[in-house]
């Protein structure tokens, strides 16, 4: 891309033909990595295609990506094509609200992120770990993401929300889980909201389900308020003429926080732990590394600026697999990006999938090397060229709280247990829900060091 400023065109970018009607959406749906990787690698740092909601802007330079989520976000909202697919379980939570509620929101949210807390949770994140590993024998075969998925529940409910949610885990993670599954579903995206598919049915009885056991937490903090949790501090505000926030605006955000606290991190480690099974080699300077540093001691948020090693793991997996891969943003009034002018009524879309795997920025972008990630390297990236937490003002909330999560979990459970994957599994298909997920479960055969 060139560093002048391309003149101003009323044309639109190149990119694929769609079909009549549906345009390029059925193609994206079908193979959504595949579509969006060959548009990119064919039409270059700014595409254009079609879908029945109207013209798609493509962004694959990190240049153009900051203009949109960083210089010119107040230009950007979410929009209703991201709001069709959370609002019906997350409501007006803090990922899919606008403006004054979700600056209000995030206000309020924020201090439960702060470094001095964030301090806190460790401790709970590694005990919440070694309860699990209690359950793992040598030479057990387990299903990794779904013990993922447990255990980071487990800790966003206590550290956030000041309550474990023993009772309630199964209950709550198999209608998180129910959720992202019907959202990948075409008929949820494609047929109008009138009608009632299977989809949108298991959604339905997901929120029903999640409601039961939110609205009870809500009642028992009411009951017995914190001065530190997040529901207390949200039952505690009021507007301007003294109103508080109603019971269901409190819901909308613990389901948020429920989903984006936990469901990132465990694909994260899910992927992970996949990639050191593929690279052995990898594994053995991690736990090198572990032993060095640790001597065997339970792992502290002190010891991770030591393990250097640990956090390149993780971020190259993030870069190759990133949980989130991709972002939608529509404008709120007229942009131009690239020489092309936006308007409102268009959609722009980013994918970490594509950024993250562009050979400009990276050498051997398919391979799985932690020890890319030197000070001098990330120096040399453009800015956004590594996004796994999104940018600008609305990144990620929860980002220190992620990575500290994703370290500690991971040293803990490698410091114990070497993972091998069950012989022909591989991640081959991921679906097209919020996040990257694996279409199979990922098996994996646990030996104790």
């Amino acid at each position: 891309m060139s560093s002048d400023t391309p003149a101003i065109t009323d044309e639109h970018p190149p990119g694929p033909d769609g079909l009549p009607l549906v345009g390029n959406q059925l193609a994206f749906l079908r193979d959504p990595y595949g579509f969006m990787t060959e548009t990119a690698r064919e039409y270059g740092d700014i595409a254009y295609w079609e879908d029945p909601t109207g013209p798609v802007y493509q962004l694959n330079h990190p240049e153009y990506i900051e203009q949109v989520l960083v210089q010119n976000n107040q230009s950007y909202i979410k929009g209703n094509r991201f709001q069709h697919i959370l609002r019906p379980v997350t409501g007006n939570g803090i990922l899919n609200s606008e403006g004054a509620v979700w600056r209000r929101n995030r206000h309020l949210i924020q201090p439960a992120f702060a470094p001095d807390r964030i301090e806190e949770y460790a401790e709970m994140m590694t005990a919440f770990t070694e309860d699990a590993l209690e359950e793992w024998d040598d030479g057990q075969t387990r299903l990794f993401h779904e013990d993922m998925m447990e255990v980071t529940l487990r800790i966003v409910a206590r550290a956030l929300f000041g309550v474990d949610i023993d009772e309630h885990v199964d209950t709550v993670g198999s209608a998180l889980e129910d959720f992202m599954l019907a959202t990948e579903s075409l008929s949820h995206l494609v047929l109008p909201s009138q009608v009632p598919t299977p989809s949108r049915r298991r959604i339905r009885r997901a929120r029903e389900e999640l409601d039961a056991v939110v609205y009870r937490l809500i009642e028992e903090r009411r009951a017995n308020p914190t001065d530190r949790d997040v529901i207390s501090k949200l039952l505690e505000v009021t507007d301007e003429e003294g109103n508080t926030l109603s019971d269901e605006q409190i819901r909308d955000e613990v389901v948020t926080l429920l989903l984006a606290g936990h469901e990132t991190t465990a694909l994260s480690l899910t992927f992970t732990a996949h990639l050191l099974a593929r690279n052995p080699t990898v594994e053995e300077t991690l736990v090198d590394e572990l032993e060095t540093e640790l001597e065997g001691e339970t792992p502290t948020m002190r010891d991770l600026s030591e393990l250097t090693y640990t956090e390149r793991i993780v971020k190259e997996s993030m870069r190759l697999y990133p949980p989130v891969p991709g972002i939608v943003r529509e404008p709120a009034k007229p942009d131009i990006i690239g020489g092309y002018e936006v308007k409102p009524g268009a959609t722009i879309r980013m994918h970490q999938w594509v950024v993250h795997r562009d050979p400009r920025w990276y050498d051997d972008p398919l391979a799985f090397r932690p020890e890319r990630w030197t000070d001098g390297m990330e120096s040399d990236l453009p800015k956004l060229a590594y996004f796994p937490f999104a940018a600008g003002p609305r990144r990620c909330i929860g980002d220190r709280f992620a990575m500290l999560e994703a370290q500690l979990i991971l040293v803990t459970i490698y410091q114990n247990y070497h993972l091998e994957l069950v012989p022909g599994t591989e991640i081959l298909d991921l679906l097209a829900t919020i996040t990257a997920r694996p279409k199979d479960e990922i098996p994996m055969t646990v030996h104790e060091r």
